[in-house]
């Protein structure tokens, strides 16, 4: 009769070689991919468990970056953003090469310095359809695009909408320059508040312009 093996055992955490970090259940870790030109992928941990061999080997929920979704990379798309997918997968506790912080979108708009450890999600996806929840967010600006947090945007005083320089006819830096600013539509309804006169003699508490961090 043969023997059977002893069962699968779920472990706390595991310890990722040649490092002195430890994974556990819940952290976002970086996976190697076996396409050295390829940045690494990004995953949830779910489960850690070891055979009897002690063979470690981790239960994950990917993230997808935008351009590895069916409808690709856009324009407010953030450089570090991800989608949590629905797509879970095992893999060999050998491919995770180091841990990662995904932040909930508010929270990444509000650090300070962002890291090359440091993502955010606003959006799950699901792989097989494209899909997304939600499937809905506010817009910004006359282009109505979504917010990107790695782009400038100016305050209007008037409406408190956002807008892009380059889409109001400015650069970045003339931007960057602003004490105040009114959009053409908030400035054509009333062109008293054009003058200086209009404007409060204190300085604004509040920035009016942005690029990191955003008033909601």
């Amino acid at each position: 009769m043969a023997k059977t093996k002893p069962g699968k055992k779920d472990l706390d955490s595991y310890s990722i070689k040649g490092t002195n970090k430890v994974v556990k259940v819940g952290d976002c870790v970086l996976m190697r991919s076996s396409d050295s030109e390829k940045p690494p992928y990004v995953a949830r941990v779910e489960k850690i468990e070891a055979d009897h061999r002690n063979n470690v080997r981790v239960r994950v929920r990917w993230y997808y970056r935008p351009e590895e979704s069916i409808g690709g990379r856009r324009q407010f798309h953030g450089a570090k953003e991800l989608f949590l997918s629905d797509h879970y997968d095992v893999q060999s506790a050998h491919t995770i090469e180091g841990k990662c912080t995904v932040h909930s979108f508010k929270n990444y708009t509000k650090l300070e310095n962002v890291g090359a450890e440091d993502y955010f999600c606003r959006f799950e996806y699901k792989a097989a359809t494209g899909g997304f929840t939600p499937d809905r967010v506010a817009v910004y600006c006359k282009c109505e695009m979504p917010y990107n947090p790695d782009d400038l945007m100016v305050q209007c005083e008037g409406c408190k909408d956002w807008f892009h320089p380059s889409c109001m006819g400015m650069t970045i830096e003339q931007a960057k320059k602003l004490d105040h600013f009114l959009c053409s539509d908030c400035t054509s309804e009333d062109d008293a508040k054009r003058s200086v006169n209009g404007y409060p003699a204190s300085p604004i508490s509040e920035p009016k312009v942005e690029s990191k961090r955003r008033k909601r």
